[in-house]
This record gives structure tokens, sequence and C-alpha cells, in this order.
């Protein structure tokens, strides 16, 4: 099994690109054309961003190296142990709703210290996979379209960023054996 879905990955991206060509020529759609037009509109688009990915990442950045994330984390840690939620885990899920970049590297940290087939491991990893960058999206997505009234869409996506932290801590325990039925 593991090497037919190695197999399928590896082909995924090319088949994915033919089936857009082939259907473009079928299509008689200016293939090339239509590609140099979509770059020059994705390069306005990233033109827009910068300050908002600028202001992101200094906000990121101060929010670690001035140490508020370590302070947080400890007057956090009462109700992570009440949660059954790690304190090594607790970073990734107060920064992944910011920086995708920085809940991986402390994801990255986890797999140093304890290993990726750890238990922190395999949490880590389902944390990353289950949650999204809220803060990131509603900046950059609705910062590049001019929507600035996002209030009940910040409280919805915080909200099941929080549950995706309790469900990966849920998920994990349970598939390890450490919850029982």
């Amino acid at each position: 099994m593991q090497a037919v879905l190695s197999s399928a990955s590896e082909w995924i991206l090319p088949l994915l690109i033919g089936t857009i060509l082939v259907s473009g020529y079928i299509r008689k759609v200016p293939i090339y054309e239509a590609f140099v037009e979509g770059a020059k509109g994705g390069f306005g688009t990233s033109i827009r961003l910068i300050p908002h990915l600028i202001a992101m990442v200094v906000a990121v950045s101060v929010f670690r190296t001035s140490g508020a994330m370590d302070l947080l984390v400890k007057l956090l840690t009462p109700a992570l142990r009440w949660l059954h939620i790690p304190a090594e885990v607790a970073p990734m899920g107060l920064l992944r709703p910011i920086s995708g970049q920085g809940s991986l590297a402390f994801m990255i940290d986890i797999f140093q210290k304890h290993g990726p087939d750890s238990w922190l491991g395999m949490l880590a990893s389902t944390m990353q996979a289950s949650s999204d960058t809220t803060l990131y999206i509603l900046t950059v997505y609705f910062g590049s379209v001019g929507i600035t009234r996002f209030r009940y869409a910040l409280k919805v996506g915080l909200l099941s960023d929080f549950v995706s932290v309790l469900a990966s801590v849920f998920a994990v325990s349970l598939l390890s054996g450490m919850i029982h039925f």
C-alpha cells in the first residue's frame, strides 16, 4: 500500500499540469498568454500584500523575542494542565493562528528534542496540520481585497484554532492508546 501511495503522489502534480495543458489546448485557450496574464495579476497582488506581510513578521518576531510568549505560556500553565495540553506544544497552539513558519519552528524544535515519532512529535504534527494561520489569512486575503470588517471571521477562526488544538490532543491520545473507551 505504501508503494502505491508513494507512486501515486509522485504522479499527481505532473498529471494535474498535463490535464490543464491538454484541456486548454482542446478549448483553444492561448495557454502561455493566459499564464502570463495570471502572473501579472499575481505580481500586483504580491506588491499590495508586502506591507501586511512585513507587519505580521515583525509582530511575531517581537512577540517571540520579547519573552511575551514564555510569559504567556507560564500564565496559561494551569489551564493547559486542566485541558491536558502539554506546555511544550502550547507555543505552537498560540503561534499557529499568527504564523505558520513560527509554529513550524516550534514543531521542528519538538522533533529535535523529543523525536518526530514521540507522543509530543505526533501531537505537534497533528496540531500543525489541523489548524490554519487565521490572522495571516485575515490580514493577507481580506486586506488584499479591501475587507475591513472581519470581527466574526476572526472569532470563528480563533475558535476553530482552539478546537483544533483540543481535537489534536484528543485524537493523538486516542490513537496512541492513552484514552480508552
